[in-house]
Formats: C-alpha cells, structure tokens, sequence
C-alpha cells in the first residue's frame, strides 16, 4: 500500500514503496516543522483499514467504544481487556498510522505501579505503540513510571470523559478564573513526566492555543479550536453514523447513517418482492 501523496511525519518514502510507520518521535517533528497531525479515533480493523490508507497520521482506540459501539451513556464501564481487545483489531488493520490505546476508568488511578502494569499489557498484548491517559499533575507519577518503563504516553486534558460526574456532564472547560493556569501547570507536569503529546478537549479556542504555545510537545484538539497541533475526531461521528451526537466543534464529511438505512431498506424491499437474489447472483449447475 503506497502514500506516495502524503508527507508523512518522517523522511518521504522511497519511489514505489510504502510509506514508513508513524512514530511517537514524528510528533515531535511535526510540532517543530509546523505540520498538522491527522488523528482518528476508531475500534475495529475494517475501518483501521480504511483511514490508514487515507494518510492519518494516527487512530486513537478510544475508551469511548463503549459509548459509540456498545450504547453507553459514559466512557466508565470500559476495561482493560475491552481496549486490548480493540487495540488488536485496530492494529491489524493499520499499517502506517499510529496506534494509541486509552488507559480505561480505573486502570491506573490507584498508583504508578497499577498503570504499568495495565499499560504493559496494552502494548504487549495489542501491539499498539502508545498509551493515553486522562488527566494533569496529579497523575504525572504514573506518566512518568509508564515513559521509564518503554511505554509512550498521550495525556488528555480539558474536558476528560472518565470525570464527566465531577465536571458536571459535558461542559466546556478552562473558563472559571485561574482556569488557564491550571491548565497550563498540568500540561507542563505531564511534558516534565515524559509524555509524548497533549488531547485538549473542550475549551475555548484561546485557551489552547495558550497551552500549546508554553508547550514543547504537541497537542492534538477535539473541541479547541484551530491552533493545536492537530487534531482528532471520532470516526462514526465525522461520517455521520453517529446522528443523534451534533456538538458544534464537529464537522461531518459524510452522512453515512442516512445511507445505510437507504441500502438496507432497498435490499427489504428487493428480498421481499423477489427481485433479489437475481439471475445474476445465483450459482448455475
């Protein structure tokens, strides 16, 4: 499968040839070149397939598969084994783009110890080339134990789905006094702690690029407005399966849900009229 059209985040690829896999180092280069970075978030390896051979730079295997797949109203009930699970069909279907798994609720709150464990599990078992992980300082000791121990770490930060109660639902944040400040002390902790790059979720545009601007490593942006330093979304969502999800940060490029309710109503209709199977689609003797 060649990329011969896209510049990927390292050297071109050679004449023909496939492009070189994406690297957590290629983040970093990116943020310096001033080259956006193409995120995904998607579970299965169909569609890992898919946006890989588009050119995204990376697939986020999102805790939030049990809200997008499975009917959940929050990202809680995930576990370990959900995201491994996923991460390994997602990385079998990806070929190029980076993989990243999210650490679920309760994987690695407890201690530093708890999130190596799990997040060496993740990688082990999914093959996926890094980890994220919700929150700021406080969870810097484990960021720092997961990067000392050889596994690359995403943080998130703003809005983090796995707080959603303590944050009161789906609120935009960073806009109470001392907001950027904070923030500001979380993103540098998690840069000291060794992470690779920054999620920022759900705050006002001004405030993240107030934050990727003191920062050193990249932030990727859902929500945030236009000067990170790229960007990810929710591939059901950007496709329009999701229909009932119409937050204003997104953008659908397609309307698939109408389309599949389309096909298959036709294929109803054919099956119970008789005009399908067809000639055509039945075996001769």
């Amino acid at each position: 499968m060649a990329y011969s059209t896209i510049s990927s985040a390292g050297a071109d690829p050679p004449p023909g040839g496939p492009a070189r896999p994406v690297t957590v180092l290629d983040f970093a280069r990116r943020k310096k070149a001033g080259e956006p970075i193409v995120m995904i978030t998607g579970y299965d390896a169909l569609f890992a397939s898919l946006v890989d051979a588009a050119g995204v730079d990376a697939i986020l295997v999102g805790d939030s598969v049990v809200s997008v797949l499975c009917g959940e109203k929050t990202t809680l009930s995930a576990t370990v084994d959900q995201m491994i699970y996923h991460g390994r069909l997602v990385c079998r279907g990806a070929e190029r783009a980076l993989v990243i798994v999210d650490m679920p609720f309760m994987s690695y709150q407890v201690s530093p110890e708890q999130a190596v464990r799990n997040g060496g599990r993740i990688l082990k078992e999914t093959g996926a080339g890094a980890v994220k992980l919700e929150g700021g300082a406080d969870f810097a000791p484990a960021v720092e134990a997961l990067t000392r121990a050889g596994i690359p770490v995403m943080g998130h930060l703003g809005f983090t789905p796995q707080s959603v109660h303590a944050l009161g639902g789906h609120r935009v944040q960073g806009r109470a006094k001392g907001a950027l400040e904070k923030l500001i002390r979380d993103a540098r902790a998690l840069e000291s702690a060794g992470a690779f790059s920054v999620v920022l979720e759900l705050m006002p545009e001004r405030i993240a690029e107030k934050v990727t601007h003191v920062l050193s490593i990249p932030t990727i942006g859902i929500g945030a407005g236009s000067h990170c330093s790229g960007q990810v979304l929710v591939l059901h969502d950007m496709l329009g399966m999701n229909e009932s999800f119409e937050p204003r940060f997104l953008k659908r490029y397609a309307e698939l849900g109408a389309e599949v309710r389309s096909a298959v109503s036709r294929y109803a209709e054919e099956v119970r009229t008789g005009a399908y199977p067809g000639p055509e689609h039945v075996h001769k003797s």
